[in-house]
């Protein structure tokens, strides 16, 4: 058979992109599955969107990840949106099916999956409290209302911002589990029904490790599974606060990886070897804290 030297093309679209780490794990699941594939940090700045998009089909590329500041400004240059993304009202990645550009959002999904299968929780039933407004939020929100939470509040300091995220919740998601807003004023106290707490604003991310959430987890019940969705570092400090209570924890990178492992099956059409992505984005991480 002879050399094929072709490498098939995705990666991911921000600024900034330098410390994304995503390639690392796309690319151990490329080896691991024997796939020429390549996976490429790109810097392109929210005026060149829209020209970086053409490239996208110029280029033949598979697809594409979205990350700050383009996932919501990229569903403009898209064919369609998968009804999560047309919901949560981001995009995270993009697929290419029959030459067109079709939008879907994967975080919520990752988070979801990640839980179920590192932590064996399942959210049905459960009383879940998320910190945050914004895009992962949103995604977060979506995905728990459908798992079948039966009481998600959003909690954050922007009273505005909150309450459009819980409106648009409840649009999305109705007949779902009852969703309510509370401001975040000082510090806020996990309260001691709730089964799940979940972070999803980004304090504590790289280079602000020192950072922690103003939470209070001192009423938190024994169980309760405390989510970071800050993968870096892995150990937050809010993850550190709750270990010590004694309390189950998750970190960002298994809603990292789990959300890249539908992101790669979306593209190749194969499942990937999770444990390889997960052990190279753990080493990559490892190697930069102690660099």
């Amino acid at each position: 058979m002879p050399a094929d030297y072709k490498h098939e093309l995705v990666g991911v679209f921000g600024q900034p992109v330098a410390e994304n780490p995503t390639g690392v794990m796309q690319e151990a699941g490329f080896a691991a599955a024997g796939l020429n594939w390549r996976y490429l940090n790109f810097e392109i700045p929210p005026e060149k969107l829209g020209e970086a998009m053409k490239a996208l089909r110029v280029l033949g590329m598979r697809g594409i990840n979205l990350t700050i500041p383009h996932k919501v400004a990229v569903i403009d240059h898209l064919d369609e949106l998968s009804p999560e993304a047309r919901a949560i009202g981001a995009v995270n990645t993009v697929r290419i099916a029959d030459g067109k550009l079709i939008g879907e959002n994967t975080d919520g999904k990752g988070f979801v999956r990640g839980m179920r299968l590192d932590r064996g929780f399942d959210p049905a039933g459960k009383r879940a409290v998320m910190l945050g407004a914004g895009g992962a939020a949103r995604a977060v929100g979506t995905e728990l209302l459908l798992a079948g939470v039966c009481e998600l509040v959003a909690v954050n300091r922007s009273i505005e911002r909150g309450e459009k995220t819980v409106r648009d919740l409840r649009a999305v998601c109705a007949g779902g589990g009852a969703v309510r807003f509370e401001p975040w004023r000082g510090t806020y106290a996990a309260p001691a029904w709730a089964d799940l707490f979940v972070n999803c604003t980004s304090i504590g991310l790289y280079p602000h490790v020192e950072a922690m959430p103003d939470v209070d987890l001192s009423r938190a019940k024994p169980d309760m599974l405390v989510v970071d969705a800050v993968f870096n570092p892995p150990e937050t400090r809010l993850l550190a606060a709750a270990k010590k209570r004694g309390l189950p924890t998750l970190d960002g990178l298994s809603m990292l990886v789990c959300q890249g492992v539908i992101a790669f099956k979306m593209w190749t059409g194969r499942d990937p070897d999770e444990a390889a992505m997960k052990q190279a984005l753990r080493e990559a991480l490892f190697a930069a804290d102690s660099g």
